[in-house]
């Protein structure tokens, strides 16, 4: 970890963003104190969002009728492979989402990562990568080009996540730079690092959450970091190898990530207090008119029917049919056939809504 580069000569449109994730911050705490039930909703929706999504960056998918059985099931059957990633994910997220706070260690790393895979049958649960592994992407027509070599499995991996770990946690300790900034820099070398066979990537994504908690921001909890991530991933896998660039050498930029990071969390904030907002206007609407609002301002702008029913466990699978019908009515989603239909929302011609 490079603390000089993360203690000073932040560029200053970051400042701006780090200001508006802290003012994000205060408005949690006051809605936490003011509307406790609303926020335990909120993180009911966002504990499914998070779970498909990042397992969906992956390429871990499976269809919504079936995560929600995956994710609301303690011991589910499971049909694949696919369905067994997926549910580890689900075990990892709540741990973290319901253990104390501590201070990162490589044991609690590793711990996460057997979480992740304790569902498949991987000799390598929970244990640092025995070959070397390397970072590459493919093309149409199958080719692979390699794009970053990440540390030399063995020794060095071990060496390297141990003195990333304690050197995170002396910069923590001293206040050496902003949490935030501390956070990005550490997300940066795990995944230069790449310490496991397989995971790296969720795993990553999931320290991230253990570490915004860890540090008082809960906006993990209220809103799908990794969703929004799913939907600007190109920008994610941009930044992160902008900033791999000389990361062996020293000379990398922890900047491109770390910008693309603390805008990310500075826009869920945003998205955070408008839901706030727009719940607190509901009370007192019909379940059907709750439903309504959040297919048309906070679902995904294709999902399927289960998938809302997941997000809004208080209200029933025959009120967001209801209020499906009522809206592909009014013209404002459509739907294919067949009873795992895709809905997609119909937004007005001025409006540019995120994929």
């Amino acid at each position: 970890m490079d603390i000089q580069a993360a203690a000073g000569g932040m560029p200053t449109a970051l400042v701006t963003e780090l200001g508006r994730v802290d003012v994000g911050r205060g408005r949690e705490e006051l809605h936490l104190g003011q509307a406790p039930q609303l926020l335990e909703r909120l993180a009911a929706q966002t504990r499914f969002e998070s779970i498909t999504a990042s397992n969906a960056i992956e390429n871990v998918v499976v269809e919504a009728d079936r995560a929600l059985d995956l994710i609301g099931q303690s011991e589910p059957i499971f049909r694949d492979r696919t369905e067994r990633e997926f549910a580890g994910y689900r075990d990892a997220i709540d741990y973290l989402m319901n253990k104390e706070a501590e201070p990162l260690s490589v044991p609690l790393i590793l711990h996460t990562h057997r979480q992740l895979v304790r569902h498949i049958d991987d000799p390598l649960a929970g244990k640092f990568k025995e070959e070397d592994n390397l970072i590459g992407d493919r093309s149409a027509d199958g080719s692979v080009t390699v794009v970053f070599e990440p540390v030399r499995a063995g020794r060095d991996t071990e060496r390297s996540m141990q003195e990333l770990v304690e050197r995170y946690e002396d910069a923590v300790s001293s206040g050496a730079a902003h949490a935030l900034v501390l956070i990005a820099a550490l997300v940066l070398d795990l995944l230069a690092i790449h310490p496991f066979r397989d995971g790296n990537g969720r795993v990553a994504r999931l320290i991230t959450t253990n570490e915004l908690l860890r540090h008082g921001y809960g906006i993990a909890r209220y809103v799908s970091v990794e969703q929004r991530i799913y939907a600007s991933r190109n920008s994610y896998y941009d930044a992160l190898r902008s900033s791999q660039v000389g990361w062996h050498e020293g000379r990398h930029d922890l900047w491109p990530w770390a910008g693309y990071l603390l805008r990310l969390l500075a826009d869920a904030y945003d998205d955070f207090e408008r839901r706030v907002v727009g719940q607190r206007s509901l009370r007192g609407a019909t379940k059907e008119d709750q439903a309504r609002d959040y297919i048309l301002n906070h679902a995904p702008r294709e999902f399927r029917s289960a998938a809302i029913v997941a997000a809004l466990p208080d209200i029933s699978p025959a009120t967001v049919r209801n209020a499906l019908i009522g809206l592909r009515d009014e013209g404002l989603v459509t739907s294919t056939r067949g009873r795992s239909a895709m809905w997609r929302r119909v937004d007005p011609p001025s409006s540019a809504a995120p994929a």
